[in-house]
C-alpha cells in the first residue's frame, strides 16, 4: 500500500466517536491567549514530554490563588486530544474530577473513558465503564466503549456492545454506523461496508460525508470503481451533504491505482475547487497525488498557492513537498524549497534535510550529503547516527575507504535517536578489515572505541592482529 492509501486509511479508521469532537480537519494552530498575561493553557501545554506529569502544573496554578474554568479545562483536554497527547489529556481530565471542579455528565465521562482506553488500554475502560453510575451509563458513554474496542480490532465485543445498545433503546446516529465500517475496514472485510450502509438507510439515519467517504473506501479497496463512482452521484444529489474536497481526494486516488489517469485530474480539479482557506491538510494530500501522476508543474503550483494560502508554512508541510519533489528526482527543486525552510523561522526537525540527504545518497551524490551533514554539524544542529551510515556505504561502495571510515566514526559517535538503529555489522566488519590490512593499531583501537553497539569482537581481534604483525615486521 503506499503511503496516501495508508493516510487515506488513517483517517478513515481513527475519526472514531471518542474523538468526534475534533473533527474531520485538523488544526494548523492552538489556542493562545490574547493577552500577553499567563493563562492556565500557556502553563500546561509547553510540557510536551509524555513521560512529564502536568499535574503540577495544574496545582501550581491554583496555589498561585489563580481560579480554574471548566471551559477552559475541556479547551486543554480538547487540543491535547488533538495533537495526540491522550496522557496528559487524560491527566486533566482526572484532576478535573478529583478536583470536583466540575460534577461529571456522562458526555466528559465518555471523553475520560476513551482516554483511558487509548493510555492505558481495554480492560481498564471496561472497569471504568462498569463503575459508572447507571445514570452515566447512556448512549455516550456506550458509544465510547464501543469505539475503544473497534480502536483495538475487537469484532466480537463490538457486536455484542452495538446489540446491547440496541436493547437498551438507544437511538443509533451516523456516530455508531460509522464506527462499525471502521471496524470492517480495519480488519479488511472491506464487502461488508456497503451493507452497514444500507443498514444505516433503512433505519432512517441519514449518512453524512464520512459515512459515504469510507463506504467509498470499501469500493476502491476492492477496485470497484463502478460502484465508488455511483456511490459519489448519489453522495453528490444528497441535499444535506456538501461534497469536500477530501472526498474528490478518495476518488482521485483509486482512480490513480487503476491507471484511470484522466479521471484521476478530473477529480483533483473537483477537490481543489473545494479547497477553503489555510486548509495545508487539503493541499498536502493534493500535493502528493499529482506526485503518483508525476506531475511536477502541478505540484510546484499547489506549493505556491499553499504558501500563499496558509501564510505560514509548517514543518510537515515542509517535509511534504520535499517528498514530492525527490521522489520525482526534482533535487534542485528540493534544494530551492530547504533554502526556504532555512529561513522560515521554523523550530528545527532534522526530517527536513534529512529527506534531501537522503535523496543524494540514493542518487550516488555522497559528497554533496556529507557537505550538507557538515553544515548542520557546524552550525550546532543535530544529526544522526544512520544519515552518517548512509555516507559511509556510499563512500565505500565508491572505494573511498577513508571517508567511509570517518563517516562511520561520527555515524558511531552520536547518540542513537531511532531505538532499533544498528550500523550494517558487514559494512563494520569491512572496514575493520581494510584497517586491519592498511591502518595502525591505534587506528584499529580507535575505530573499535566507537563499536559498543554492534557485537564484532571477533573482527576487532583479527584486525588487531593483522595491524600488529604489519607493524612488528616493518
Amino acid at each position: 500500500m503506499n503511503g496516501w492509501s495508508s493516510l487515506i486509511r488513517a483517517q478513515i479508521c481513527s475519526r472514531l466517536p471518542g474523538a468526534a469532537a475534533t473533527g474531520w480537519r485538523c488544526s494548523r494552530g492552538y489556542y493562545k491567549s490574547r493577552t500577553r498575561k499567563p493563562t492556565l493553557y500557556s502553563e500546561v501545554s509547553p510540557l510536551g514530554d509524555p513521560g512529564r506529569s502536568v499535574a503540577p502544573a495544574l496545582d501550581g496554578w491554583l496555589r498561585s490563588g489563580n481560579t480554574v474554568r471548566f471551559a477552559e479545562l475541556q479547551r486543554i483536554i480538547r487540543d491535547f486530544r488533538r495533537r495526540k497527547r491522550f496522557s496528559h489529556a487524560l491527566e486533566v481530565s482526572e484532576w478535573t474530577q478529583k478536583n470536583g471542579v466540575f460534577v461529571f455528565s456522562p458526555v466528559e465521562h465518555a471523553v475520560q473513558l476513551d482516554l483511558i482506553g487509548r493510555v492505558h488500554g481495554l480492560v481498564s475502560a471496561e472497569k471504568y465503564f462498569e463503575n459508572l453510575m447507571d445514570h452515566d451509563k447512556t448512549y455516550k458513554t456506550y458509544g465510547a466503549l464501543l469505539s475503544c474496542y473497534v480502536r483495538r480490532h475487537q469484532v466480537e465485543k463490538s457486536l455484542s456492545h452495538l446489540q446491547k445498545m440496541r436493547e437498551k433503546g438507544f437511538d443509533l446516529t451516523a456516530l455508531t454506523y460509522n464506527n462499525m465500517m471502521c471496524l470492517f475496514t480495519k480488519i479488511g472485510q472491506h464487502d461488508k461496508v456497503p451493507d452497514v450502509l444500507t443498514e444505516m438507510k433503512e433505519n432512517k439515519v441519514l449518512p453524512d460525508n464520512f459515512s459515504y467517504r469510507i463506504c467509498m473506501n470499501s469500493y476502491g479497496e476492492r477496485s470497484d470503481i463502478k460502484g465508488m463512482e455511483e456511490l459519489l452521484r448519489e453522495m453528490e444529489t444528497q441535499p444535506h451533504i456538501a461534497v469536500d474536497w477530501n472526498t474528490y481526494a478518495v476518488a482521485a486516488n483509486f482512480y490513480i491505482k487503476a491507471g484511470l489517469a484522466k479521471k484521476a485530474l478530473d477529480a483533483l480539479k473537483r477537490s481543489e475547487e473545494r479547497l477553503t482557506g489555510k486548509d495545508g491538510t487539503g493541499f498536502n494530500q493534493l500535493i502528493s497525488l499529482h506526485t503518483s501522476l508525476g506531475n511536477k508543474t502541478e505540484i510546484l503550483r499547489l506549493w505556491d498557492l499553499e504558501k500563499n494560502a496558509c501564510k505560514r508554512c509548517i514543518n510537515k508541510d515542509y517535509i511534504n513537498i520535499l517528498k514530492s519533489l525527490v521522489k520525482l528526482g526534482e533535487l534542485e527543486e528540493a534544494e530551492k524549497v530547504l533554502t526556504e525552510w532555512e529561513s522560515s523561522g521554523n523550530c528545527y526537525d532534522f526530517g527536513i534535510p534529512d529527506t534531501v540527504i537522503a535523496a543524494y545518497s540514493e542518487k550516488g551524490l555522497h559528497e554533496k550529503a556529507e557537505t550538507l551533514l557538515e553544515n548542520l554539524k557546524e552550525k550546532g544542529k543535530e544529526t544522526t547516527p544512520d544519515s552518517w551510515a548512509r555516507v559511509a556505504a556510499g563512500y565505500w561502495h565508491n572505494g573511498d575507504v577513508e571517508k567511509a571510515v570517518k563517516s562511520m566514526k561520527l555515524a558511531l559517535s552520536l547518540p542513537v535517536t531511532k531505538k532499533r538503529w544498528k550500523p550494517d555489522p558487514k559494512l563494520v566488519a569491512t572496514i575493520l578489515n581494510w584497517l586491519g590490512d592498511n591502518g595502525s593499531v591505534a587506528d584499529v583501537e580507535a575505530f573499535a572505541g566507537f563499536l559498543s553497539i554492534v557485537p564484532v569482537n571477533r573482527e576487532i581481534h583479527d584486525a588487531l592482529l593483522k595491524a600488529g604483525s604489519r607493524e612488528s615486521k616493518m
